[in-house]
């Protein structure tokens, strides 16, 4: 009985002091992020100049979003060779083991042990003097041997009660991580295609510009054999021939300057879909026809749902959370239960005779920190802190994603109306050196005019190209 009751004395003041401890943890760490540095800023309920709309096309697969056979085949490739979208499968393969192996510290642990040795002890040990003095078997009265064989084979079992859920929030954490590279696996597809349609837009517009310069230097060309001409008959001057000759010397200068651009194009087109370089196909005939769709944006607060980014940056703060509660959870004390059940021998043939050879166990810890709990500390502040950073990384990454959707409406929009008056532009430039060069031929014009107004038709051309890129890209 006395016995009993100092066990019972013992268990209850550990119990006081553990209770006492437990009040002196820290409170829980920032949980929402409007909890933090102030309320949340609400965000707009509709985009600058009042546009958007029910709809949005990020709703629509970008197999249906674009309707060039060329570039999709092009992506296609890419999803599946590009080298920086294979590391970060990897990456989504590493959180996935990362949420098995915090499953794994939750359940039970069960381990099947065997093993043989030998143990010799000296005689004038405590141990040696027990085995002097004591016969291994008193009917048989046989000695210990020396040295004592030792033959077991076991079956062990431990697990931690996870009481204050420290292991299942830990567990929770790493899913969320795992749900978070997956949208960032997500983000960088979408990243990928975009990246590809404008440098395949961009190679198509080179094609272009490649084909107008080829064309106003044919023209050059044939104003520069009239301008010959008329030098023969005294109507010009070798100052024209030479002004005309520096010209068409320039644009096929630009032509092999142009060329370059579009090998350069290819390569890094070929790049992003994981292949040597080689000829890009794509259809530049189709340059002027539409190559996608209506945009539309929908509402703001779908942002929310449907981009990548923000969906990954609102994960890793919930994980972020979790985190704070596991380490907040070490302070509090975890109890551990242990038990084994097997075979023992000193004798190899006697092994499996029960229940002589039998030994079990059972065995419950409850360990509690009280001292030098500085680096549990830490770890929470750490926690805390890194939940602060997904705070506003969450908040930096909403804010990010409605600048760029809005940014990019006002550029749709403003590259409409400027590819709409370069256009006018353009014809009425392409007007004016057809009448140059008549005017030039009949001798009503100078020269100089004739260079002005191709240089000012050349330019608007490839502004004109430029802008129908910049729209595409958009």
């Amino acid at each position: 009985m006395t016995g009993r009751a100092s066990l019972v004395r013992v268990l209850a003041a550990a119990t006081l002091v553990t209770l006492s401890a437990c009040s002196a943890v820290p409170p829980v760490g920032v949980s929402s992020p409007g909890t933090v540095a102030g309320q949340e800023p609400a965000l707009p309920e509709a985009y600058a100049g009042g546009v958007g709309g029910e709809d949005s096309s990020a709703t629509v697969a970008w197999r249906e979003f674009f309707d060039d056979e060329e570039l999709l085949a092009l992506v296609d490739h890419a999803l599946a060779h590009n080298q920086e979208l294979n590391v970060l499968l990897q990456e989504i393969e590493i959180a996935r083991n990362e949420v098995g192996a915090r499953r794994g510290e939750y359940l039970p642990s069960v381990d099947l042990r065997a093993g043989a040795g030998v143990d010799k002890v000296g005689r004038y040990t405590r141990e040696g003097v027990v085995e002097e003095s004591l016969p291994l078997d008193e009917e048989r009265e046989k000695e210990f041997p020396e040295p004592l064989p030792d033959f077991l084979l076991s079956l062990g079992v431990q697990w931690e009660l996870d009481v204050w859920k420290r292991l299942r929030n830990e567990k929770k954490a790493a899913v969320l991580r795992y749900l978070a590279t997956r949208e960032g696996r997500n983000f960088m597809v979408t990243h990928l295609v975009a990246e590809i349609a404008s440098a395949y837009y961009e190679l198509v517009a080179l094609d272009e510009r490649l084909v107008i310069l080829e064309q106003m230097i044919d023209v050059q060309r044939d104003v520069l054999r009239a301008v010959r001409l008329q030098k023969a008959s005294a109507r010009a001057t070798e100052l024209a021939v030479r002004r005309f000759e520096a010209e068409v010397l320039k644009n096929e200068s630009l032509r092999f300057e142009m060329r370059q651009r579009i090998v350069e194009t290819e390569n890094r087109i070929n790049f992003l879909a994981g292949r040597y370089p080689q000829p890009v196909r794509r259809a530049s005939d189709d340059f002027d026809a539409p190559a996608t769709g209506s945009v539309s944006v929908g509402r703001p607060l779908e942002l929310l749902e449907l981009r990548p980014d923000v969906r990954r940056a609102e994960l890793e703060l919930a994980a972020a959370a979790l985190d704070v509660r596991a380490a907040r959870a070490r302070f509090y004390p975890s109890l551990e239960l242990s038990a084994g059940i097997g075979l023992r021998s000193a004798e190899g043939d006697a092994l499996f005779t029960t229940p002589e050879s039998l030994v079990y166990g059972l065995a419950g810890d409850l360990v509690m920190p009280l001292l030098n709990r500085a680096a549990i500390r830490a770890e929470y502040g750490n926690a805390t802190a890194e939940q602060l950073q997904a705070v506003w990384r969450y908040r930096q990454t909403v804010l990010n994603a409605f600048v760029e959707v809005s940014s990019e409406l006002s550029r749709v929009d403003n590259l409409a109306q400027s590819y709409d008056r370069k256009r006018q532009q353009v014809e009425a430039l392409t007007e004016s050196v057809t009448l140059a060069d008549r005017l030039f031929a009949s001798a009503r014009a100078e020269y100089t005019e004739v260079l002005f107004t191709q240089r000012e038709a050349l330019e608007s051309r490839m502004e004109l190209v430029e802008l129908r890129q910049r729209q595409l890209s958009a």
